[in-house]
């Protein structure tokens, strides 16, 4: 019983530092458009952090959770001791790697270290039987899919806005017109991705015509509510060309709030959730799988995991967010817009299937994009190439790291 507890509150501590580190690399990474753009305030910022992590990781974490606990590995070929000590092995690598990335300044992904880690474990320390290889190559291949998806969006985005906003001779008069447009798009991204997945949270399945009614009203509160965020900027007139072009970057500071809204929730339901995955899969081992108290701790875990991840971005979130900000592309509120909105479309799609992706993927494939729209010289491919060899390091250093801690466990507890 005693070394029970000790399982548990092992995997807590390692779990909360684990989350931490998500927040001062991940969330940062996340917010880094917002405030690298200047569209909001870091006042906003930790607010729209603190609401919509959480909300995240409660109602649209749960199928990404149940993925990492058991699509992985497959737990029923192996003996619960040593499948605790493989939780614990994933918790341990996955918090080592992205502390260390983050005091190097290495924009990782925690996806990428989590699966690396449960494959290094199931295939090197437990053996080749013991992974959900088929899996993993679906999630492997999302980690291709997902950033190239979102840079795609992202590209298109973009040029709608350059060819009928920003490239037209009246932009001002021109933005008035498809701003409302914008806002009722974020509406029902928005609509989609939480108040639809809250309801499936609690078991509320909507039929279609229902759903429809839901999506389409809150994309019309969200449109209601821009304008009226908006209002002073609309009755601007005769504005000279750079003013114009000053109130329609105010115009999509309005929108990427909005949008940085969708994509923290989109981070909280992946991200918080892949965290939460092995803490809880040591629990439900210890407590043999009792549904009522492996449902209430779950629902504590993800709780602490979301504190961490905040507490992560507020102690040393700046450093990175000022660097992600500026470093891939030069950002104004327009192009983040951009970005935030297929990158956040990207993940939530992604998560619904069960399939972790990486928000910080997919957002750097969605800052490609943006920039790639601007032109390639737009781009710091340095930066590019040092983020990109940094996703291929992760994973096999994340299994590595596993594996050690996997039989260093074995020596301490036998």
């Amino acid at each position: 019983m005693e070394l029970d507890l000790i399982f548990i509150l092992m995997a807590c501590a390692v779990g909360l530092w684990m989350t931490w580190g998500i927040g001062a690399n991940d969330l940062a990474n996340i917010m880094s458009p917002a405030l690298g753009s200047k569209a909001i305030s870091v006042k906003h910022a930790i607010f729209i952090a603190v609401i919509f992590e959480v909300a995240g990781a409660f109602l649209g974490g749960n199928q990404v959770t149940e993925t990492i606990r058991g699509g992985i590995i497959d737990s029923q070929l192996l003996a619960p001791q040593l499948l605790i000590y493989g939780m614990l092995s994933v918790l341990f690598a996955g918090a080592t790697w992205i502390t260390l990335a983050s005091y190097f300044g290495m924009p990782v992904s925690i996806t990428n270290a989590v699966i690396g880690a449960l494959v290094g474990v199931g295939a090197i320390a437990l053996g080749f039987d013991a992974v959900h290889w088929e899996k993993v190559g679906y999630i492997a291949i999302s980690w291709v899919s997902s950033p190239l998806s979102a840079g795609l969006l992202a590209f298109l985005i973009f040029v709608t806005i350059k060819r009928f906003i920003l490239g037209v001779d009246k932009p001002f008069e021109a933005a008035k017109r498809l701003i409302p447009i914008y806002l009722f798009i974020v509406g029902i991204v928005l609509a989609m991705m939480t108040i639809v997945k809250g309801l499936k949270h609690f078991s509320i399945n909507l039929n279609i015509l229902p759903m429809l009614l839901v999506v389409l009203g809150t994309a019309i509160l969200v449109l209601i509510g821009g304008l009226f965020a908006m209002k002073r900027i609309f009755a601007k007139t005769h504005l000279n060309r750079h003013m114009q072009f000053a109130y329609i970057e105010g115009m999509f500071s309005v929108l990427m709030a909005l949008t940085a809204c969708a994509m923290v929730f989109a981070h909280g339901s992946n991200d918080v959730a892949i965290a939460v995955g092995p803490v809880s899969g040591v629990i439900s081992l210890v407590w043999k799988g009792q549904p009522m108290q492996d449902g209430w701790m779950l629902g504590m875990i993800m709780l602490c995991g979301s504190l961490g991840v905040i507490l992560g971005l507020f102690m040393y979130g700046r450093k990175v967010i000022a660097t992600v900000g500026h470093a891939i592309t030069t950002l104004t509120p327009s192009r983040a817009f951009a970005a935030t909105l297929a990158a956040s479309s990207t993940v939530v799609v992604s998560t619904s299937t069960g399939i972790p992706v990486s928000a910080t993927q997919t957002l750097v494939g969605a800052v490609f994009g943006v920039g790639l729209a601007r032109g390639i010289d737009a781009l710091n491919l340095t930066v590019l190439r040092n983020i990109f060899v940094s996703w291929i390091v992760t994973i096999p250093v994340a299994a590595l790291l596993a594996t050690g801690f996997f039989y260093g466990l074995k020596w301490i507890f036998g």
